[in-house]
C-alpha cells in the first residue's frame, strides 16, 4: 500500500498534457526492481503465453509501479483523487525486426464512448527496461488527440509529427486516452516490453488536483486548438463553461464552421460556442434536431479512430452544446423525449459530458436508461456514472438497468454503482450475482467493485464468497497447477 504523499504535477505539466496529450514520469524504483520484473514478464510470456488482463495478478509486483508517488501524483493531477484502474491491461511485446503498427486509437474496450475532450480517461505505458528509439518504442502523434482523422494511418505516409516515447526502465508515459499511437519499428536486437494500463475518474473536478499556482489558462504557442485547450483547462480547474466571452465571433459564423471540411475548424467552432453562453443554445438545438438519421449512423462503422465502431452522438452540434454547458441543460433534458432516437441518445450523452451542472437532469436520465432504443440506454447509463448522487428511490430503476440485454448498459450501470454506491440489499444481491454469472468480464469486474463499496453495514457473506471464488492465484501456472 502506498505510504508517501503523491508527487503532483505543476501547471506547466498540465498545460502541455492538454496540448500535446502526454506526460512522462519515472516510478523511481531501483534498477534491480525493473530488471527482476523484466525477467518475470519474459518468463511468463515464453512459458505460459500472454496472460492478457491477468498480467497484474500473475505478476503482482507490477502494482508497485503504480503505487509510487510520482505515478500516483501524475494520475491524481489528471484524474483527481480516488481514480480507478480499469480491469483491462496488456503486456505488449515488440520483437526485434518488427515493422511496427499502423496509427490507431484504442477503443473503450468493447464499448462505444463518444471521444470527448474532457479528461476522464488516460492510458499509462510502463517500460520495465531502458527503451531507446531503435527498440520500437510506443509512438504517439502529439497535439492531434482530439482528431478522428489524420493524414494517413500508414506510418510511411503520415505527415503529422511523430514522437517515440523513450526512456529508462521505470518510465511511465501517461497519455490522453484518445491519442493516436502505434508500436514503432524495432531495429534493435532486444525485446521491447510495454505494459499498458487504463485509468478513469471516479469524480468530477471541483478544482485543480495538481500543484496549481495560477488558475488562468496560458495559450501554448504550438496549439492548433486553443479554444478546446482552454475549455479543458477550465473544466479541470473546476470552472464552468463559458467563463470568457467570445467577442467578435458571430453565432452564424460558428454554425457555418461546424460544417467545415477541416476537422480543426469544426472543433474550434464547437468549443468557441462554449463562450457564447445561452444565446448559442437555441440555434444549436435546432441544428441537432435537424440532424438526419443517416448523419448519425455515419459515425457507427469501424475505423482507425474507433476500432470497435463509433457512437451516433459524435456530432459537431453535440460537442458545441457540451461546451455551452449549464445554459443548455433544460433544453437537452427536453430532448430526451424527442421522437428521433438519435436526438435522444445525443441529449443523454451531452448531459453526461456537461457533468455536475447537469445534475438536475438525473431523474430524466434514469427514465432514459429504460428507453426502447439501445443507444439511448447506453448513453444514459454512461451519463449516470458522471452525475450519480442517487437516493433509495432510484434503486429499482438501477436494478432494472443492471439486467439490460445490452452488455454496454449493464457494464455502465455497474461502473456507475462503483462510483456512486447506495445501500440497497437487493441491489447488492444482484451485483454479487452479476459478478459471478454475467457473460461480460467487465460487467463482472465492476459489479464486484460496486458490491464491495455497497456492503458497508450489510451482510458481507455473499460478497466475500463471490470475491474468493473469483480470486486469481498468481502462483498457479502451467508448470505448477496445484
Amino acid at each position: 500500500m502506498p505510504t508517501q504523499n503523491p508527487h503532483l504535477l505543476r501547471d506547466d505539466h498540465i498545460r502541455r498534457f492538454i496540448t500535446d496529450g502526454y506526460v512522462q514520469v519515472n516510478a523511481g524504483l531501483p534498477a534491480e526492481f525493473h530488471q527482476d520484473l523484466y525477467r518475470k514478464i519474459e518468463a511468463v510470456l515464453e512459458e505460459e503465453g500472454n496472460p492478457g488482463n491477468n498480467i497484474l495478478p500473475r505478476i503482482p509486483e507490477i502494482r508497485r509501479v503504480f503505487d509510487q508517488p510520482a505515478v500516483r501524483g501524475a494520475l491524481t493531477s489528471l484524474l483527481g483523487p480516488g481514480y480507478l484502474m480499469h480491469p483491462h491491461r496488456y503486456c505488449h511485446l515488440n520483437k526485434p525486426g518488427s515493422s511496427g503498427q499502423q496509427w490507431h486509437k484504442d477503443d473503450y474496450i468493447f464499448d462505444h464512448n463518444v471521444r470527448h475532450a474532457r479528461c476522464r480517461w488516460v492510458m499509462a505505458f510502463y517500460y520495465p527496461q531502458d527503451v531507446s528509439a531503435d527498440m520500437g518504442p510506443t509512438g504517439i502523434l502529439p497535439g492531434v488527440q482530439h482528431h478522428n482523422r489524420i493524414s494517413d494511418c500508414e506510418a510511411s505516409k503520415t505527415t503529422e509529427s511523430a514522437l517515440g516515447l523513450c526512456g529508462p526502465a521505470g518510465t511511465v508515459s501517461i497519455v490522453n486516452f484518445d491519442s493516436w499511437h502505434r508500436a514503432m519499428p524495432n531495429v534493435s536486437e532486444k525485446n521491447r516490453y510495454m505494459l499498458k494500463f487504463q485509468f478513469t475518474r471516479s469524480r468530477e473536478p471541483a478544482g485543480p488536483t495538481w500543484e496549481s499556482g495560477n488558475r488562468g489558462w496560458k495559450p501554448q504557442p504550438d496549439d492548433e486548438l486553443p479554444a478546446v485547450s482552454e475549455a479543458v483547462w477550465n473544466w479541470l480547474a473546476g470552472g464552468d463553461s463559458g467563463e470568457v466571452e467570445a467577442k467578435g465571433v458571430s453565432i452564424d459564423r460558428c454554425l457555418a464552421a461546424l460544417d467545415d471540411a477541416d476537422e480543426r475548424v469544426r472543433l474550434q467552432a464547437a468549443y468557441t460556442f462554449g463562450r457564447k453562453g445561452a444565446e448559442a443554445v437555441k440555434p444549436l438545438v435546432e441544428r441537432l434536431c435537424a440532424t438526419s438519421e443517416e448523419q448519425a449512423l455515419a459515425s457507427i462503422p469501424r475505423n482507425p479512430a474507433n476500432p470497435a465502431g463509433g457512437n451516433p452522438s459524435e456530432l459537431p452540434a453535440a460537442y458545441a452544446l457540451s461546451a455551452v454547458g449549464r445554459p443548455a441543460v433544460k433544453h437537452l433534458e427536453a430532448l430526451l423525449e424527442d421522437d428521433a432516437w438519435w436526438v435522444r441518445a445525443t441529449a443523454a450523452d451531452v448531459l453526461g459530458d456537461i457533468g455536475l451542472p447537469a445534475s438536475g437532469a438525473l431523474p430524466a436520465l434514469l427514465r432514459a436508461v429504460g428507453d426502447e432504443d439501445a443507444w439511448v440506454r447506453r448513453n444514459a447509463s454512461e451519463a449516470l456514472a458522471v452525475l450519480g448522487d442517487f437516493g433509495d428511490e432510484d434503486a429499482p430503476a438501477l436494478r432494472d438497468a443492471l439486467g439490460d440485454e445490452d452488455e454496454r448498459v449493464r457494464r455502465n450501470i455497474a461502473f456507475t454503482l462503483a462510483r456512486h454506491p447506495i445501500q440497497d440489499a437487493d441491489l447488492v444481491d444482484d451485483l454479487v450475482s452479476r459478478s459471478a454469472e454475467d457473460e461480460g468480464r467487465y460487467v463482472r469486474y465492476y459489479a464486484l467493485a460496486a458490491a464491495a463499496r455497497m456492503t458497508a453495514g450489510t451482510d458481507r457473506e455473499g460478497f466475500l464468497d463471490a470475491m474468493l471464488a473469483a480470486r486469481w492465484c498468481p502462483l498457479t501456472t502451467r508448470k505448477s497447477a496445484y
